[in-house]
């Protein structure tokens, strides 16, 4: 049985900081359980997360989402989440899916990005695996090897290619766990929307994919009662 509160991490990139208060928001409208909410702030990491910024790394927690089994105490499941996301189902959901023969769970992407830049212009890298490390539901007791010496140093890719667990160890989630808007098709059944290409905040695509959703939640996040 998975723990309660759920605990969920969601990294932070100062850029677009709107994007964590809506997805955090949109996590907690569909919740039926409560929920331990961490931002992983690379400002609240001094003397631990010491890796030099990577120039291919497009945002400020590339790497810091490793740490997500150790900032658990190895304990436990917990959910690492991108923060251009958005939560359109409970998501409990999600943690009911976790095997305990797995060490990590993600949605198994097989696909080249269709653009060769993202939101403010940044240049879009390809590689295997890309963004199955975006959404990953972590058995923390399994990832032990994630310490923060090893997330410090190993190369990138091993990293985010999961070179640091064995292929039989990586649970697979369904597609609608993490849909890349502008990469797949329209999915109006995703449970969880990603705009790994630029999310509606960023003016260039305020249009996109499940926009309206998004500035629905942005309206929810900022009402406040009025006499």
């Amino acid at each position: 049985m998975v723990q309660s509160p759920l605990k969920i991490m969601i990294g932070f990139d100062p850029i677009e900081s709107v994007a964590i208060h809506a997805l955090m928001h949109s996590l907690m409208a569909h919740a039926s359980v409560p929920l331990a909410i961490t931002p992983i702030d690379i400002n609240h990491l001094g003397g631990i997360y010491t890796r030099p910024r990577n120039p291919k790394q497009s945002n400020a927690f590339s790497f810091t989402r490793f740490l997500t089994p150790w900032l658990s105490g190895y304990e436990g499941w917990s959910l690492f989440l991108d923060c251009d996301m958005l939560f359109r189902t409970d998501v409990a959901e999600l943690f009911a899916l976790a095997d305990p023969d797995k060490a990590v769970m993600v949605v198994q992407h097989d696909y080249t990005p269709t653009t060769a830049t993202k939101y403010l212009g940044t240049v879009q890298y390809a590689y295997p695996r890309k963004n199955w490390s975006s959404v990953m539901l972590f058995n923390n007791a399994r990832c032990r090897v994630l310490t923060p010496d090893y997330v410090n140093t190993a190369p990138a890719l091993d990293l985010h290619r999961f070179s640091w667990v064995d292929d039989d160890r990586i649970g697979a989630l369904g597609v609608q766990w993490n849909h890349l808007v502008g990469e797949l098709p329209p999915n109006a059944e995703a449970c969880i929307v990603h705009w790994t290409i630029g999310g509606p905040y960023f003016h260039e695509y305020a249009d996109v994919e499940f926009s309206d959703e998004w500035r629905a939640m942005y309206q929810r996040v900022i009402h406040c009662a009025q006499l």
